[in-house]
């Protein structure tokens, strides 16, 4: 078997909802490669190219709560402005928060092959220090 890659996501099978699971080297990479996990569980977004960019800031005193933060946020966005992050960029604000910088496109311009997640689902949420990088899985209510 091969070596799990140092960057990554999957879709996992779950009863009635969407599991994903992420990794990457740190804190704020794992929550980018989620935020890419999410959008790539129901889009193909094909050769559709960046036509904005987002920031959103995040808050919250544990890391899983600053992980559902920004899932939630892209889910808010997708569905209130019809925008999906393409790129996601995750910095740590130096106060525990994190900065999330997104470029986006429009909706429209990617085509759905999957179910659209509604929520992230508080059960079963992880998201910790794994090995030598940071890991997170996620069911989504769709």
């Amino acid at each position: 078997m091969d070596p799990r890659p140092e960057r990554g996501h999957r879709c996992v099978p779950h009863t009635a909802d969407v599991r994903i699971e992420a990794w990457a080297p740190t804190r704020e990479s794992c929550v980018a490669e989620a935020v890419t996990a999410l959008v790539d569980m129901f889009t193909d977004p094909g050769g559709a190219r960046p036509q904005d960019e987002r920031e959103f800031h995040a808050r919250a005193e544990q890391d899983e709560d600053l992980l559902v933060s920004v899932l939630d946020e892209v889910i808010f966005r997708m569905d209130t402005a019809g925008e999906l992050p393409l790129e996601t960029e995750v910095t740590d604000d130096g106060a525990g928060g994190l900065r999330v910088r997104w470029h986006t496109v429009d909706t429209d311009e990617v085509e759905l092959v999957g179910s659209v997640p509604k929520a992230v689902a508080l059960h079963e949420l992880r998201f910790s220090p794994d090995g030598p990088g940071w890991s997170c899985t996620v069911t989504l209510d769709v």
